[in-house]
């Protein structure tokens, strides 16, 4: 009788194990009445403004579904790489190597821009902004012939396959069409659903936790605008282009890296075709700056350090760098080697140590 309930639990265990995709959402299994399920999405926003979904509003089921998606591996070509394989959690959702490796070992012409936060983005996405909103960016990596390589059609057909991604097209939209529209808006929905606000600079704006000398001098230095008639006073003047709860400005910018004649990657122009965009790109947030180097959109900086040598005097004048950049120039930003390392200990405070290891954001529930 023993044998016979071991054989028969061994056997339950294997279906139940079967019908559980591998590498996918963990506990989800298939369920042949599967139904609509609108439940929404509760966001924690903290002290972030109500954000604007564009008529894609969160629900569990369909971030759940996004977060399949993301980590699906079979939205690349090959079934090798997914979202989650350049955008890594433990690197705030962004790629610690400074070009992204696609399908067959290509290499990305640019860094892999970090995922959170993106329900406050009113900009367009990508450096250049090609794409208007978030659903529109989540399928290019897909059919980039440097990424996924993948066809929208290819993807559709292998997740038809799946009970469980059927199921679970149920559950979002109601029944079991798979779409590229309806695998965008999911995919929206779980990247709008990751939020960093949990930093111990938050806790300190609350009054919950206190910084030390090092910060404390850093975040007057990052606030404070340059100044070159008053050296003493003079900041490092960081908010102007990176202020607000996430810490950017929703513009496109020419930061100063490259001299005319080395801006071979145009930016923003290549999109607008407007000359004033020359070698712009998007402002990106500062949260978790600690987590996602390398730095800038080719990913030419390792380190913090680097960066803030660069803003202090190494700016490179072109007919498009930002004028504020440029005003520094005449003396740079003047700062010593004591401000450099209080300015990096500031930055590091906006490191969000739950989100490189929030559950919710895994690839496993």
């Amino acid at each position: 009788m023993n044998k016979i309930k071991i054989l028969v639990g061994m056997s339950v265990a294997i279906f139940m194990l079967s019908q559980c995709k591998e590498g996918g959402p963990g506990d989800i299994t298939s369920d042949p009445e599967a139904v609509l399920n609108e439940t929404p999405y509760e966001l924690a926003i903290g002290t972030f403004p109500e954000p604007e979904f564009n008529g894609n509003e969160l629900t569990v089921e369909g971030v759940r579904l996004g977060k399949m998606l993301f980590y699906e591996k079979m939205m690349s070509q090959d079934n090798s790489i997914s979202c989650g394989s350049c955008h890594k959690q433990e690197n705030g959702f962004s790629d610690p190597d400074r070009l992204s490796e696609g399908v067959g070992g290509s290499l990305g012409k640019r860094q892999a821009m970090a995922i959170f936060n993106t329900a406050w983005h009113t900009n367009e996405f990508f450096w250049d902004g090609r794409s208007h909103l978030l659903r529109d960016q989540s399928l290019k990596p897909i059919q980039d012939e440097l990424e996924m390589k993948e066809t929208l059609e290819g993807v559709i057909t292998k997740l038809q396959e799946e009970q469980i991604y059927l199921d679970q097209f149920t559950r979002a939209f109601g029944d079991e069409s798979i779409t590229s529209e309806r695998m965008s808006l999911a995919l929206e929905q779980f990247m709008n659903s990751i939020v960093s606000n949990q930093s111990k600079y938050d806790a300190f704006l609350a009054g919950s936790a206190s910084l030390t000398d090092s910060e404390e001098r850093g975040r007057v230095l990052f606030f404070a605008e340059y100044n070159p008639s008053l050296p003493e006073v003079s900041g490092a003047d960081c908010a102007h282009c990176h202020g607000g709860n996430n810490f950017d400005n929703n513009r496109y910018m020419n930061n100063g890296l490259d001299v005319l004649a080395d801006q071979t990657d145009i930016g923003r122009e290549e999109v607008t075709e407007n000359p004033q965009d020359k070698a712009k790109f998007k402002v990106t947030s500062l949260r978790n700056i600690e987590l996602t180097a390398p730095y800038m959109h080719d990913g030419r900086f390792e380190t913090l350090e680097e960066v803030v040598d660069h803003y202090n005097e190494n700016i490179r004048v072109s007919p498009t760098v930002d004028p504020a950049l440029e005003y520094t120039t005449q003396t740079g930003l003047m700062l010593t080697d004591q401000d450099q390392t209080d300015l990096v200990a500031f930055l590091k405070t906006l490191t969000d140590e739950t989100l490189a290891t929030d559950e919710r954001y895994a690839d496993h529930d």
